[in-house]
């Protein structure tokens, strides 16, 4: 590895912790939106600075080539990202429809009460 690729690694991922640091900071996102993204810039810092542990890390899981637990790691953290957004965005759904479904239902009573009674009806 060399120098400049080693400072690029640490770099990068340090700016990555300080970037999900700095939006939950100023509240453009929630600790359960950030919590993955830390965990990857977590490994990617620790990765960068001791560059040893991922073939060590490798090696335990019986994976040759070091940079494939790095691809692997990476899909695992965004199919749990996109998993994640998926069962909120389930969730939101349900809670729209209940909403516009109580919307109608206001709307449909005001206007029965808006509505002035024909003369025969009086």
């Amino acid at each position: 590895m060399t120098l400049s690729s080693y400072i690029f690694g640490v770099v990068s991922a340090a700016l990555v912790l300080i970037v999900v640091i700095e939006l939950l900071r100023r509240r453009h996102l929630r600790e359960r939106h950030a919590m993955w993204w830390l965990v990857a810039g977590v490994l990617a810092l620790i990765a960068g600075i001791f560059p040893n542990t991922l073939a060590w890390a490798a090696g335990l899981l019986g994976i040759e080539i070091p940079i494939n637990l790095v691809f692997f790691a990476s899909i695992a953290i965004l199919f749990l990202v996109c998993l994640q957004h998926s069962s909120e965005l389930t969730q939101l759904e349900s809670k729209t429809r209940t909403l516009a479904e109580k919307v109608a239902i206001l709307e449909l009573k005001v206007r029965d009460q808006a509505l002035p009674l024909p003369d025969s009806e009086k």
